[in-house]
Formats: structure tokens, sequence, C-alpha cells
């Protein structure tokens, strides 16, 4: 196993990255998948976590169609993880919101991404490297460009 090990700390930072990304998104599947769940339905129990929101307003919160997001919420509310009701203020709307076997698969989700070995491996300190990775995301990822400052130059 030493061998391996010594083979893994010589690979590019890049390379490191990419393979760690689908280990995790693959233990993440499996534990998702166990109990009922997608990535899609995980990140929808996450926006309901303050309570019920309009079926549009997870969509646009999920950054997907409002389609995506009808069988997204099918799904959930076909495993009882959440109930669709019409909102009293506008019938036309659907209010989407959890049952208490969403808010239980939803805390079991966030305690094993930060405590389960099976599901994120050997991260040591969790949160710094939470923290790195949204450094990561934001500096390359979102904001683009923008985010990544050129060099002061002096007139």
């Amino acid at each position: 196993m030493s061998g391996d090990t010594d083979a893994v700390s010589s690979w590019p930072t890049g390379r490191l990255l990419s393979v760690a990304a689908r280990l995790v998104e693959h233990s993440w599947q499996e534990f998702l998948a166990a109990r009922g769940l997608t990535h899609a339905g995980l990140i929808t129990l996450h926006l309901l976590a303050d309570g019920p929101r309009a079926q549009r307003a997870l969509a646009h919160g999920a950054k997907v169609t409002d389609q995506t997001m009808s069988r997204t919420v099918e799904r959930l509310a076909r495993a009882g993880f959440v109930e669709r009701e019409t909102d009293p203020v506008d019938r036309r709307r659907t209010l989407v919101a959890t049952t208490e076997a969403g808010r239980a698969v939803h805390r079991e989700a966030l305690r094993a991404e930060r405590e389960d070995p099976q599901v994120l491996g050997a991260v040591r300190d969790y949160e710094a490297f939470r923290l790195q990775l949204v450094d990561l995301i934001t500096a390359l990822g979102v904001g683009g460009a923008a985010a990544v400052r050129a060099p002061d130059t002096e007139d």
C-alpha cells in the first residue's frame, strides 16, 4: 500500500483533484441511492430547509428548469420526503414542503458529509478543507475571470 501512496503523491495537483472528485462523487451517489435520494433531490431538500417554497423558486435556486425541478419534486414526493400543496395566496402556484422523513434524511446526509469516512474519505479537518474548496471555486469558477485579479502595476 505504501507504494500506491508514493505513486499518488507524485501526481500533479490537477490529477489529484480530478480523481478525488470522481471518487467522492461515486461514494456520495452510493450513500444517497441507499436512502432513495439523488444529488438533485438533496439540493432540493437543502433549499427547503428554511421552509416551504414555490416550485419555480426551487428551480431558480437550484439553477435548473421548471420541468427538471418538477421531476425532482415528483421523485421526492413518491419517496415521502416532500409534500406539494396549492399556495393559498396564489392558487396557480405549487408550494413544496419537506416531511419529517425528508428532514431526517437531509440531516443524515449533512452529518455523513462531515463525519462518515465512507462518504468523504480521509479528510482530517472538514471545515478547513471546505473553506479551501470554496476559495478555489470562487477564484476559478464562480465569478469567472473577474475573481482572479491581475497583479497591480505601477503607472
